[in-house]
């Protein structure tokens, strides 16, 4: 389809937006229940301890698909408020004993929460360690990753394919942790056991693969770095290993890959997009975030997933997304869709990660914004700018892209689509590559292994980019309308406004009169400026709507 089309498709569908998105975000409200809102919030057992470590042991029984270990949780004391801590693990699963300094502690449970009183007369900064054990079946995935879980497989020789993945529903699906992204361990070693003739892929380097002589093998895989707890994963497979290494911005970055043993010919062939995507970003984002613990790209029974230095791979060795360019426009089979746009969450997930999943859309957002920035690094602007505004007919404006805050509930899926328009309509009004990128790279090293808020962002790029861009995030973030340019000429004046908007919208768009462009500056009221022109066009770059009105 082209630009022109896409065009003449959203101005139409634009006029439909109000009444069909009305019906949908002023429909029935969400409702929360009390395990909602301990899912979500830092609670007074949360706050008073900060994570530094964990080391999660866990045999997997292939038998019966149950998972039993212990997770030694290594805390620092930040308040003296009271010495209960929650440790999130989700039903069936279950925390059978927990312990610390060799004395049994008192468990309680209520849902999905366990509350677990530590030993009293701790002071200040201390840092103390509880030994958690659980066991049990967990939830299984129906359609990773989407709604989460453990996905139980087989390949194509009968051997067990499993795997982890777990973004919306929580790791305490499958482990004992502190499910809030707002607390993030310093670092973490996982030790997996699992039957000696298959191998388990996790986050950062192996340490040592360990062989129980009892027929299983222990793999010991260490992150130096901070990691969300969404990111940490288990993949068990008969994988096959090759490597290669990439002279990036921080030095020599470890570039390995596991596949299934009979697609390492295919995996040689489509892995080649692993270093291009990796170049393309250190130029856009700044160096990968994570030199220390190596990049990995692992083959997994379902489509993919952004696991930190672990990236899950399952896009079948196809461009595109499972062979579709999801732009329409030709330029989504130039790369294979799931290794870039996950290894983009390397930089919008695993380096800068939210505080609460209402502000998810800083993932996904930036991430959906950075497939056309690959394009634009390897095939031209023209490439970049088209695949995103491709994307714009798969954008609903259901509801808000930004959540509701403290009960884990995060936006409108728009944050993929309509927040990389978002974006790229923010790099017009800024009407400087150079800048652009400034502030992108500048992002990723002010906010480096840390958790944020919309907030933050929002005032960075304010700042740095020295434009008033307050009212475009409220339109774009807060709202569910597309603003739409109205105009009409009279007696050699333009007259227009912009329509569907917040109030006090102002941003402004570049249009052209009879051909020729002028950046105008519309309000929400009526304003005229002279012109003779007879036509008026807007820039497509807008995500925005126009239309002539009668006066």
């Amino acid at each position: 389809m082209t630009l022109m089309k896409h065009a003449i498709f959203f101005i139409l569908f634009i006029l439909l937006v109000p009444e069909l998105a009305m019906a949908q975000f002023f429909g029935r409200s969400p409702e929360f229940t009390r395990q909602d809102t301990l899912r979500g919030t830092i609670t007074p057992e949360r706050s008073w301890w900060d994570v530094t470590y964990y080391h999660l042991e866990m045999e997997v029984n292939f038998e019966d698909s149950t998972f039993v270990g212990t997770n030694t949780i290594q805390y620092r004391v930040d308040s003296l408020t009271t010495n209960i801590m929650q440790i999130d693990l989700q039903e069936p699963m279950a925390i059978t004993k927990a312990e610390q300094n060799g004395r049994a502690l008192e468990v309680e449970r209520e849902g999905n929460v366990f509350f677990i009183e530590t030993v009293a007369g701790q002071q200040i900064g201390d840092i103390n360690e509880v030994k958690v054990h659980f066991s049990g079946r967990p939830k299984e995935a129906v359609r990773a990753p989407w709604d989460g879980g453990i996905t139980w497989a087989r390949d194509e020789n009968g051997n067990p394919f499993v795997a982890s993945a777990n973004q919306g529903i929580g790791a305490s699906i499958w482990w004992p942790n502190k499910d809030h992204a707002y607390d993030e361990p310093d670092s973490m070693l996982m030790s997996i056991t699992v039957p000696d003739d298959l191998m388990n892929v996790s986050n950062g380097r192996l340490r040592e693969e360990a062989n129980n002589r009892d027929g299983t093998k222990t793999w010991h895989w260490f992150v130096s770095n901070p990691i969300n707890n969404y990111g940490v994963n288990i993949n068990i497979g008969d994988y096959t290993h090759f490597e290669e290494e990439y002279k990036g911005e921080n030095g020599t970055l470890d570039m390995d890959y596991y596949v299934l043993s009979y697609n390492l010919e295919k995996a040689m062939d489509q892995f080649k997009d692993a270093p291009r995507t990796i170049e393309a970003f250190e130029h856009w984002f700044g160096p990968y975030p994570f030199y220390e613990d190596s990049y990995k790209l692992v083959e997994a029974p379902y489509l993919g997933m952004e696991h930190q230095s672990s990236v899950t791979y399952g896009n079948k060795y196809l461009n595109g997304y499972l062979g579709r360019d999801l732009s329409s426009t030709g330029w989504g089979l130039n790369f294979d869709f799931i290794i870039v746009h996950e290894t983009g969450h390397e930089w919008f997930a695993n380096n800068i990660t939210y505080k609460d999943a209402a502000d998810m859309w800083i993932h996904e957002s930036f991430t959906n914004y950075s497939e056309s920035l690959f394009l634009e690094y390897h095939f031209g602007k023209k490439a970049g700018y088209e695949y995103v505004i491709g994307t714009r007919l798969a954008i609903q404006n259901d509801r808000p892209v930004i959540g509701i805050y403290n009960v884990n509930y995060e936006g409108s899926s728009d944050m993929y689509y309509k927040g990389g328009n978002m974006l790229h309509t923010i790099r017009q009004i800024i009407d400087s590559d150079e800048k652009w990128r400034e502030i992108l790279r500048g992002l990723n090293k002010e906010f480096y292994h840390q958790t944020v808020t919309t907030g933050q962002v929002e005032s960075y790029m304010i700042e740095k980019s020295g434009k008033d861009l307050s009212k475009v995030f409220d339109q774009y973030l807060r709202d569910y309308r597309i603003p739409v340019l109205e105009y009409y000429f009279r007696e050699n004046k333009l007259v227009y406004r912009w329509n569907n908007a917040v109030n006090g919208f102002n941003m402004p768009v570049k249009v052209y009169l009879d051909g020729e462009v002028v950046e105008i500056q519309p309000l929400t009221r009526w304003q005229a400026m002279d012109s003779s022109a007879k036509t008026m066009e807007t820039d497509i770059n807008y995500y925005v709507g126009s239309m002539k009105v009668q006066q």
